[in-house]
């Protein structure tokens, strides 16, 4: 795993897409929460606190490995990825939402994510070991993370013309840079992927199920409209798997393969499950209108 390609690769990836991420926002998508506010809130308290209680829960009772524990928390930890803004927009979602809640929670997750890791790393590992993430670690996290999203705002700010321009091309590049440092990773683990799959799938599938239910049915028991539930459904259900399995793999973080399991997982799963989670939102959605139509 300390391969030039994971060692040079991951971070590149993680930045570009960051980079691409920072082209699409203004500071205007941060400001934009104040106009659904008990949407906002609401999703934010489930993907911070909810999630991962639930998220422990289900690790105890699949009886993971210790690695895969971590690895599954770590997913927890993860806020929602860009492509929860793109099944939002497919299935009538309040786009502006995501990337508002997208944006606050990658900017929690700094704070967030290396305290949880290090708290399930600390339960779940032999001895108590603790791993990567200290203080230094969410600096290079931070670095990796925010500095990008900063420069990609900065130039929508400044060259608008430019960032739309650059905003396919940066996307497209940050998936093939991405699948190649991956792929790399996981045929170096191929004998062993099969059954990786098959000990954390379920505890993966219910995790994805169970996020969805949750970020879409509290907010509608909140008194949400449909179109801003869904939105936080997506989000909350769509955990940043890119992020997840960068951390897991790169040698200046956790590096370990096993722990990046869950994320990749999860990563494949959650198409799927978010498709048909979006076609159910849609034929509930549109029972009113069809049952009033003469």
């Amino acid at each position: 795993m300390d391969s030039a390609v994971t060692l040079i690769g991951l971070p590149v990836a993680l930045g570009i897409i960051m980079l691409g991420l920072g082209l699409g926002l203004t500071m205007a998508d941060f400001r934009r929460v104040a106009h659904h506010p008990r949407a906002a809130v609401i999703a934010l308290v489930c993907q911070v606190l909810v999630l991962p209680a639930l998220c422990f829960c289900l690790v105890l009772a699949f009886d993971l490995a210790p690695e895969l524990a971590v690895g599954m928390m770590l997913l927890a930890a993860s806020p929602g990825g860009t492509t929860a803004n793109l099944y939002s927009h497919l299935f009538g979602g309040h786009v502006a939402l995501n990337i508002t809640l997208t944006a606050i929670n990658s900017v929690l997750a700094v704070v967030t994510l290396p305290i949880l890791v290090n708290l399930s790393a600390a339960y779940f590992l032999p001895d108590g070991r603790s791993i990567g993430l200290q203080f230094d670690k969410v600096l290079q996290v931070f670095a990796i993370v925010l500095v990008p999203v900063a420069i990609g705002m900065l130039i929508r700010a400044r060259m608008p013309h430019l960032a739309e321009r650059l905003n396919r091309p940066v996307r497209i590049l940050s998936v093939v840079v991405l699948v190649a440092v991956i792929a790399g990773a996981v045929l170096g683990e191929r004998e062993n992927i099969a059954d990786y799959f098959v000990s954390v799938g379920l505890a993966v599938l219910a995790f994805n199920l169970l996020s969805l239910a949750i970020g879409y049915g509290v907010p509608r028991l909140a008194g949400v409209d449909r179109s801003a539930a869904t939105a936080a459904g997506f989000e909350i259900g769509i955990h940043n798997s890119t992020l997840a399995i960068t951390i897991a793999l790169s040698p200046a973080l956790l590096n370990s393969t096993q722990m990046a399991i869950p994320g990749a997982v999860y990563g494949i799963v959650m198409f799927f499950t978010a498709a048909a989670f979006g076609y159910l939102v849609t034929r509930v959605g549109a029972r009113p209108a069809t049952a009033l139509s003469p």
